[in-house]
């Protein structure tokens, strides 16, 4: 019976001892953590700067690599590092809005990482671009951000 009662302590030890290494290696990996997921442009002008920045940091124990990152519409065009960020390192997603669509806006741009767990990510631009008056020097079609003055 003492042999049983030891055997059986000695098995549930094991077992706790294997839940908490496996719980803890879940932690290994990368882990995003931005600044804000919202970015508020407020009220523009018509052209006005269509470059927004949100900061991240990796939190995690591994290099974080962004696989992905997808605006929701075409007038959304977000751009990332290609580089893995080591653990502790920041780095940022910039995100251009086409400033030439007059009207209230709430766009999103989709993000994939390498993270083990809730590996991908919303983050929100919005905003208002009010129309440009003639005498502030409305934009031209051919003056659009996207297209460089080319036709």
């Amino acid at each position: 019976m003492k042999q049983f009662a030891f055997m059986l302590t000695l098995s549930l030890i094991s077992v706790f001892s294997l839940q908490a290494q496996s719980s803890t290696k879940s932690d290994d990996g990368a882990k995003i953590t931005f600044d804000k997921e919202v970015v508020d442009y407020g009220t523009i002008k018509q052209g006005a700067d269509p470059l927004r920045t949100f900061k991240f940091k990796n939190t995690g124990a591994g290099p974080l690599v962004i696989t992905s990152a997808t605006g929701s519409c075409g007038c959304t065009v977000p751009t990332y590092p290609q580089e893995p960020i080591l653990p502790g390192s920041s780095a940022e997603i910039k995100v251009k809005y086409d400033t030439q669509r007059i009207g209230a806006f709430t766009k999103t741009v989709t993000i994939v990482t390498n993270e083990k767990t809730n590996n991908t990510h919303t983050l929100t631009i919005k905003g208002t671009v009010e129309m440009t008056t003639e005498k502030e020097g409305l934009p031209t079609k051919d003056s659009g951000v996207f297209n460089n003055g080319k036709n």
